[in-house]
């Protein structure tokens, strides 16, 4: 029997054990109840208590069983771990109906398993960013075990030569160059781009839809500019290619100014648009939530609408902004399809936003296409690359967090 018959029956067989754990937990409680015996809770409780006792620790056992076989490569027959899951299930549905009676508090025990199955929850995204960071590591020390960490961080000419020949046994590699400074200086150069095309257009068209236009407009205005949103990078990546990045040439040609068609201005202006979106409704949710009484008292103390705009409203809402505008930087830094189809691959460092250039995760994916060896240091240097990434954003996130905190106590200071 296939792999995926066995799971259907497996579901089908826990379906049904988990309809006969709630038909008869329910009728025992009922029973009881009839008897005079008191209850700590509902028969439809103890009725659901019955099914997780059926079915939690059967999809325990078989979510244990899989995590095994796929990543610690244990060899499991699937039939044996349905199997066992299943006989589980069986021993789940005696306990569970055996816990039915009248000093057992069923409504407790599912609060309780919920409030367990939160936590896993919450802890899932922990333990994910733990195994990407452990998946990197692992392989960043082996690039670092052939070419300094020193150099990679401060080496200012990126140039792998042939040590993809190297891992072959068809060259020594002694010509390739490392240096990770060109690829961060853009990554930054094309964010900082951004960021100004999108935390002004963004944050001032979330004031005006939350303070400033009638509810009609802000009901068309908003979905439209959320709309931004669900475009597909690579549509950004033909607009910023084949209309934004000509008229820059055509703008630095009058201007006197010698531009290339692979600029940076012209994908950190596509990604300013797209982050747009992101920033404005984030700062527009974040705006709305500011109590009203704060801008009517403000009012009635004689500012102006604007002023209470400004020293009221965006105060209050900061902390909401800057992790609005921290999403967006982080978007910014991870985007790849607009920077290869208008800037090009070539690290090039240099402060001149009209020059060509590329970013970290772009050569992340030039590394692990193509046909290099894995063990190349070319190939493992994307790691390193997302390594120091990933310190990168976590120092952005670190802090952002500062900043929060700083301006929520100096808000609730000034108010107390």
């Amino acid at each position: 029997m296939q792999t995926n018959q066995l799971v259907l029956l497996f579901c089908t067989v826990l379906l049904l054990l988990g309809l006969v754990a709630f038909f008869v937990g329910r009728t025992k409680a009922a029973r009881v109840r009839s008897g005079g015996g008191k209850m700590f809770a509902q028969p439809d409780q103890y009725a659901w208590f019955a099914v997780l006792s059926t079915a939690g620790p059967a999809i325990l056992v078989g979510a244990v069983g899989a995590f095994v076989m796929l990543l610690l490569g244990a060899d499991i027959p699937t039939f044996y771990l349905l199997a066992a899951s299943l006989v589980v299930a069986a021993a789940g549905l005696v306990v569970g109906i055996a816990q039915v009676r009248p000093n057992f508090h069923a409504r407790q025990a599912i609060e309780r398993a919920i409030r367990m199955a939160l936590a896993s929850a919450a802890l899932i995204s922990i333990f994910t960013t733990f195994g990407i960071l452990f998946s990197i590591i692992s392989e960043a020390i082996r690039f670092f075990q052939m070419h300094s960490f020193w150099e990679f961080i401060t080496g200012t000419t990126w140039s792998p030569g042939d040590s993809f020949l190297a891992s072959a046994g068809r060259g020594d590699g002694s010509g390739a160059q490392f240096g990770s400074v060109p690829l961060f200086a853009g990554t930054f150069m094309i964010t900082a781009v951004a960021m100004l095309v999108a935390v002004p257009v963004g944050l001032l068209s979330a004031i005006y839809m939350s303070e400033y236009a009638p509810q009609k407009v802000r009901t068309v205005a908003k979905p439209v500019l959320e709309i931004l949103a669900g475009i597909p990078t690579v549509v950004y990546g033909f607009f910023a290619a084949i209309t934004v990045a000509p008229i820059i040439v055509n703008v630095a040609g009058f201007l006197g100014l010698d531009a290339s068609y692979n600029n940076a201005l012209a994908p950190g202006i596509v990604m300013g648009i797209m982050i747009i979106p992101f920033i404005s409704s984030l700062s527009d949710d974040v705006i709305n939530s500011v109590p009203d009484t704060m801008r009517q008292g403000s009012l009635a103390l004689g500012m102006t609408k604007g002023e209470t705009i400004r020293d009221v409203v965006i105060p209050a809402a900061l902390p909401g902004i800057i992790s609005a505008s921290l999403l967006g930087v982080s978007r910014a830094m991870g985007e790849t399809m607009i920077v290869v189809m208008a800037a090009g691959m070539r690290p090039n460092l240099t402060a001149n936003p009209l020059e060509d250039m590329t970013t970290v995760t772009v050569r992340i994916v030039a590394a692990l296409t193509g046909d290099q060896e894995f063990e190349s240091a070319e190939t493992l240097s994307a790691f390193a690359l997302g390594l120091v990434l990933f310190a990168v954003t976590l120092t952005l996130n670190l802090v952002s967090v500062l900043m929060i905190r700083r301006f929520r106590e100096k808000y609730r200071v000034n108010n107390l």
